[in-house]
Formats: C-alpha cells, structure tokens, sequence
C-alpha cells in the first residue's frame, strides 16, 4: 500500500512497522492500515504532506 507521494525513506518506514506488526500477531490488512497511518501522520507532523488535519499535528494521538 506505498503511496506513490512517499519518499523512500517513508516507503522504508512504512514496510519496517509493517513487519513488526506481522510479528506481534495483526493481520496482514491491520498491519498496513496502521503503518500506512503512521506514516503518513509523521509526514503530516514534518510538512511533507499537502494538507494535515489539525487532529494529526496537535494532539499526540
């Protein structure tokens, strides 16, 4: 699920949460909605995103 927009630094960090969530027991389709997730509100948290919700940048969910 690698966005086309992710640099390959985001792509590495993408596939490197996904293996640990494979090893801690999620599902194939959890773990990449949740490092895809992650990926992009730390991208969003940086400005390399387009647009951030307000919700990804301020809180610390």
């Amino acid at each position: 699920m690698p966005q086309k927009a992710w640099s390959p630094k985001r792509e590495r960090q993408y596939e490197h949460i996904k293996e640990g969530l494979l090893e801690g027991g999620n599902s194939e389709e959890k773990a990449e909605e949740i490092a895809a997730r992650t990926v992009n509100k730390e991208r969003a948290r940086s400005g390399e995103a387009k647009e951030a919700s307000p919700t990804s940048i301020e809180t610390g969910s």
